[in-house]
């Protein structure tokens, strides 16, 4: 790839200490910077007015752009674990930041695409969280908990566009638009549950948890009850089955009407100035599956799964920045079915999964205006896959244990293989269909070594290598085309990873 250099800095820290024999402190911290160059294409045509002259004087090569984002990221908890008899509880308080700041090439960008955008955008949030659960003297466990969150954004923009007539021609010299945002949300849920086992073969959990969300575009509440059933009717064979009701909140980062109009008359006018706000996501979730022991070692699993959503919730990357953001389709329905079994005996084991999976949705009914108006007709007749479906999922591998004098030596492989996520179609007509069609499969085979040695006093010294994606095989994740995909995108190629970890 050109143009395709990243720095990556990453710190995680966990420290736990035990208060006393019934009680923990314990503190999870991290912090991420990277700094990425975007990747170039060359050879690249420049962007045209509807009369066939480019956005500006000149000539420009594509290979020569110079995008660049830094993302900033870091995050704290601090818990409190405390048992009690037949009470157990935990409360944390917890904060994070986050940051990305998209630096375009400002003449590049203008001349290919018709605007150069300079976004900086900062989130960070705050809140607490306690549960606990009581065991009655009798087959009753209770558990309860709440759960608030405080965020804010902080989102400056400077577009630079060029003015055009309603024809689409440019009118004039390029100019900045300037943009500054300040957006809050604070979301907060409590729920109970009790845990119910009648006899030693069933077991029911019933509860439910009421959500609150509320910011300057959105404000909702809901009830979601919950109820879950377990049986075993034999000591090899685990039925289970339930249904749960969610309520997800939408990102605080909404794009504002007002900032739409702002750009109308430019080479970036939206393709309307419809932008209804994002909603919360509400659904009804069931699920029912079967667990069973064959043997000494062997087990199988077999999940079915649906749901169904009103407001369903999706994000993507529209326009020229690498940012997501989100809307919603007026409804959702995703089902599927999943098979694993797995086997262990000796020193041997070896799994396997197989998925398929189905998740559409129809009409979009907020931040229209991100969408091509014959595609938001289409949507609005019509379901559609949702850009991260991928129908079919499957992975496998085995790992053999060899035991000796000094230590252990561990060899493993597995592979992976997909059909493919979303990317759109042409319908007979010539018309397109968003996401209709998918990329071409893909199946990546790895292998691994971990050898361990016993130092003696307790200490063990273990050395691994991995390598992935053996074959080097080169596929795609996105072709750059589909609802919300603004780049094509790669799975990984073949790489080499040595680790070396110290117990004492």
């Amino acid at each position: 790839p050109i143009h395709d250099h990243t720095d990556q800095g990453k710190a995680f820290a966990y420290i736990s200490r035990l208060l006393t024999d019934t009680s923990r402190v314990s503190a999870i911290a991290s912090v991420s910077t990277s700094r990425f160059q975007v990747p170039d294409t060359p050879g690249l045509a420049a962007g045209t007015s509807p009369d066939g002259s480019p956005w500006l004087p000149g000539s420009f090569d594509s290979a020569k752009l110079d995008e660049n984002q830094r993302e900033q990221n870091a995050y704290g908890v601090v818990a409190l674990q405390k048992s009690a008899g037949a009470w157990n509880g935990q409360a944390s308080v917890f904060g994070r930041s986050s940051a990305v700041h998209f630096v375009p090439d400002p003449v590049g960008d203008l001349y290919f695409n018709g605007v150069a955008s300079d976004v900086d955008r900062r989130l960070s949030s705050a809140g607490l969280q306690a549960d606990g659960s009581y065991a009655l003297s009798g087959p009753h466990t209770l558990r309860a908990g709440a759960f608030l969150l405080a965020e804010s954004v902080v989102a400056d923009t400077a577009t630079r566009v060029v003015p055009v007539n309603a024809g689409g021609e440019p009118t004039g010299a390029p100019f900045t638009i300037a943009d500054a945002t300040k957006l809050h949300g604070g979301f907060g849920g409590v729920y109970a549950q009790d845990e119910w086992r009648l006899g030693s073969r069933v077991t029911v959990n019933f509860g439910a948890r009421f959500d609150v969300f509320r910011s300057g575009f959105d404000d909702e509440d809901q009830l979601s009850p919950r109820l879950n059933l377990i049986y075993q009717p034999t000591a090899t064979t685990t039925l289970h089955g339930g249904y749960a009701r969610y309520f997800t909140p939408p990102p605080v980062e909404n794009v504002s009407a007002g900032t739409v109009r702002e750009f109308a008359g430019t080479s970036i006018a939206a393709p309307s100035s419809r932008d209804d706000p994002v909603r919360a996501e509400r659904a009804n979730y069931f699920d029912a599956g079967i667990s069973q022991k064959l043997g000494a070692g062997w087990q199988l699993g077999l999940d079915g799964y649906a749901k169904q959503a009103r407001n369903q919730l999706d994000d993507g990357l529209f326009g020229q920045t690498l940012i997501l953001s989100a809307f919603n389709y007026a409804r959702g329905q995703v089902h599927g079915v999943e098979f694993s079994t797995s086997y262990s005996r000796g020193g041997f084991s070896a799994f396997a999964n197989l998925a398929d999976s189905i998740a559409k949705g129809r009409d979009w009914t907020s931040a229209q205006f991100l969408f091509d108006p014959a595609d938001l007709a289409y949507v609005q007749q019509h379901w559609i896959y949702l850009d991260h479906d991928q129908q079919i999922t499957g992975s496998g591998g085995a790992a053999y244990l060899w035991r000796h004098g000094s230590g252990s030596t561990r060899f493993y492989g597995d592979a992976l293989y997909g059909t493919g996520l979303r990317t759109d179609a042409t319908a007979p007509d010539g018309s397109n269909i968003p996401n209709g069609g998918n990329v071409a499969a893909h199946l990546i085979f790895d292998l691994g070594l971990e050898e361990s040695f016993a130092l003696g006093g307790g200490h063990t010294l273990k050395l691994r290598f991995d390598g992935v994606n053996l074959a080097d095989k080169i596929y795609e994740l996105r072709d750059g085309s589909g609802v919300g995909v603004n780049a094509a995108q790669y799975g990984r190629r073949r790489g080499f990873f040595g680790t070396a970890s110290y117990s004492f």
